[in-house]
């Protein structure tokens, strides 16, 4: 099953993006990694509520970023990540 994330917005200086996953509906932040081959991004599933507080307030939103990026939040994965892990950027 291929996954169809739609970005509503982006924060280049915090270096994340929320949107939507079209075929779920279900909200994400995703966050740009990297390992030894390639820059991808990691999705991570938001409830309503928090995509809503995120999408108001760029603090809560980075708080979050910043959670992921040091694997706190990695239960939310949309898709768990394979042996070569990439590293935030």
């Amino acid at each position: 099953m291929k996954l169809k994330f739609e970005k509503a917005f982006v924060s280049r200086e915090n270096r994340y993006s929320l949107g939507v996953e079209a075929d779920s509906g279900r909200h994400y932040m995703a966050i740009p990694v990297s390992n030894q081959m390639v820059d991808y991004m990691e999705y991570y599933k938001l409830s309503d509520e928090e995509y809503e507080a995120f999408s108001n307030d760029g603090s809560l939103a980075l708080d979050f970023a910043d959670s992921c990026r040091r694997r706190e939040q990695d239960d939310r994965l949309f898709m768990q990540p394979g042996t070569d892990r990439g590293v935030p950027r």
